[in-house]
Formats: C-alpha cells, structure tokens, sequence
C-alpha cells in the first residue's frame, strides 16, 4: 500500500509541477508557423513511429518537459510507447531490464547501468517506465568502443568478436559531410579532430543510437518511440536523426529542439525554424539542472 501511494504521489507531482512551469516554456510548431501546446505534438504523434526530443542536457525545464511528455504519450497511445535513452550505453540493457523488472535495487541500477551524474534528471522517466511496465532502450554506444574508434577509426569495430557484433551497429558506418561536419567543426572551434577520428566517433554515437532504435521495433512491431539525446545529434534532422532515416527510410519522425533561450520574451522563431519540426525554448531565468 506505502508503495502505491508513492506511485500515486510521483504521478500527481509531475502533473502539477509540469502545471506550474507552462510559462517558462514556449512551444512552436514550424509546419503551421505558430505557438501551440505540448498536446498538440502528442496528437501528431498518430501518424509518426519516432519523437526526438533533442535537449540541452541542463535544462531544467527541458526534463520536466521530456517526463511529462512520455507520461502524455502513454496516456493517448496505451501499451505502445517505448523511451530510448542517450543517457544509457547499449551494454548495459540487461541491467536496465533487471531495474525495470524490480529485480535489482536502485542503488545497483544506478552503480552498475553508470548512470549519468545528473540521473536525477532523468529518473522521472525511468520511474515512469517501472511502474507502467514500458520499455527503456539503452541506446548509446559503450564507452570501450568509443575510446576504440576514437583511437583507431572505425574499421576498428570489424576487429571485435561477435559477442560485441550484437550491440555494434552494423558497418561500414557512413561519416556523414556536409552540414554535420560543418557543425561539428564549429563546434571543436577548430581545434584538430586528430584525423577525423574524433568526427569519427560521433557518427558512432549516432548510429548506435538509430540502430537500437531500428532493433527495438523490428522486435516489438507497432511501438512508438521516444528517442531522448542531446539536440546536437538530432537538430536539423542531421545526426543520429539522418541515420534512423537511412536504416529505415519508412519510419515517420518528428522532432524537437528544446533548449534555453536569452530571446524567451520575444522570440524570433525564423531563426530556429530550421532546427526541427517543433522548437522548444525555456525560460534562462529558471535555474538549471547542475
């Protein structure tokens, strides 16, 4: 009974707190040119197999949006919805699926799934996911082999056995030109990318990320996902956004750049219109996660 009403508690607090911020958060759609609410894009969610919900890892307000979110999906699609986490590595799902069973206790989930610092951020979602017995995909490459294509490319990844294969995407992994490489050289502020292994290493980021994703539902047919990553990697449909496209060019996918912004008050949406189908800006005075 005390764990029922914990349960009860937790769902009701996440209502009324995702009540208490809808001013510090502006929601626009890029399609229809406009400011509309969170239940709109849930709505649009009939149509689509895939929400990316790009943040800035920070951002408190991003994460109550993201928990209330998932909450808003499972009420509208029952029994259809499954969250796929940056924030977890592909290596550690079985632990994932022990915590989630009720298996293992928190304190061992977090210790042995190494759960970001901030996991607080995130357990909303996860706590959600264990009590409504929904699918949490672990979806981020294990740091091993980043550190490995970091070091030497990656060709490296035909070198491991198939015991690794299972949770590898499959190769050659295309690196992606253009405007992601553009982006991401911007981003290093032209400091060396040691060859490009570096850039390397991201697009191993992001096609581990769509492959989990494509994994998951050729196994569970009929799922709806919401994919969590930091905006990065799915901002203008680049990232691991363009490689969920190439895997399964079928697959309908919307996506959100959620993200503070100094210009809250009075926001030039034409700016940010080319980031995704719907833009999320948050309040900066609110305070941030860590």
């Amino acid at each position: 009974m005390k764990y029922l009403l914990v349960i009860i508690f937790a769902g009701l607090s996440l209502k009324v707190f995702a009540q208490n911020i809808s001013s510090h958060y502006k929601v626009y759609d890029v399609k229809k040119q406009k400011t509309i609410s969170i239940d709109e894009i849930i709505n649009e969610m009939k149509l689509a197999d895939v929400l990316f919900f790009g943040e800035e890892h920070n951002d408190s307000i991003g994460h109550i949006l993201e928990a209330s979110i998932f909450t808003k999906l499972n009420e509208k699609f029952p029994n259809q919805i499954a969250l796929s986490m940056e924030m977890f590595h592909t290596d550690v799902q079985p632990i994932v699926n022990e915590y989630l069973s009720d298996l293992i206790s928190e304190k061992n989930f977090v210790k042995e799934a190494r759960a970001w610092p901030n996991y607080k951020d995130y357990k909303p979602l996860v706590e959600y996911a264990k009590q409504n017995k929904l699918s949490v995909i672990s979806a981020n490459a294990a740091t091993r082999y980043s550190n490995a294509v970091t070091k030497g490319g990656l060709d490296i990844l035909k070198s491991f056995p198939k015991s690794a294969q299972d949770i590898l995407p499959p190769t050659p992994i295309d690196t992606a030109t253009g405007r992601y490489l553009e982006k991401f050289s911007d981003l290093l502020g032209g400091h060396s990318m040691g060859g490009m292994k570096v850039y390397q290493t991201q697009n191993f980021w992001d096609a581990t990320m769509a492959w989990s994703i494509v994994k998951f539902m050729k196994a569970n047919k009929g799922k709806k996902i919401l994919q969590l990553n930091g905006r990065f990697h799915s901002d203008e449909k680049l990232g691991t956004l363009a490689k969920l496209h190439h895997y399964d060019p079928k697959l309908k996918i919307l996506n959100i750049s959620a993200f503070s912004s100094e210009d809250f008050d009075q926001p030039d949406w034409e700016k940010y219109k080319i980031l995704g189908d719907y833009i999320i800006i948050t309040d900066p005075k609110i305070k941030r996660s860590f």
